[in-house]
């Protein structure tokens, strides 16, 4: 999920759907597209706009390509 639009390589819009976060707060959903970044690629993000930061799936990213996410007690790494 990602706040700005401006990520995308291509977002196609969507009829505002409503999105609820774990503290029960509706959000719309305007569309679903790719980002792109010089170390990754990730294949229908949700574009929030009232989202405070952007948040990917640890699954999203290992199905995304060939990526190796680990995890230790002060850091994680792709």
């Amino acid at each position: 999920m990602s706040l700005d639009s401006s990520s995308f390589t291509f977002v196609s819009p969507l009829s505002s759907i409503p999105i609820m976060t774990a503290d029960d707060t509706l959000m719309p959903l305007t569309g679903v597209g790719s980002v792109v970044t010089p170390h990754l690629s990730l294949p229908n993000v949700y574009l929030i706009p009232k989202l405070k930061l952007n948040l990917a799936l640890v699954d999203q990213i290992c199905d995304s390509g060939d990526y190796l996410v680990m995890f230790s007690s002060s850091f994680c790494c792709v």
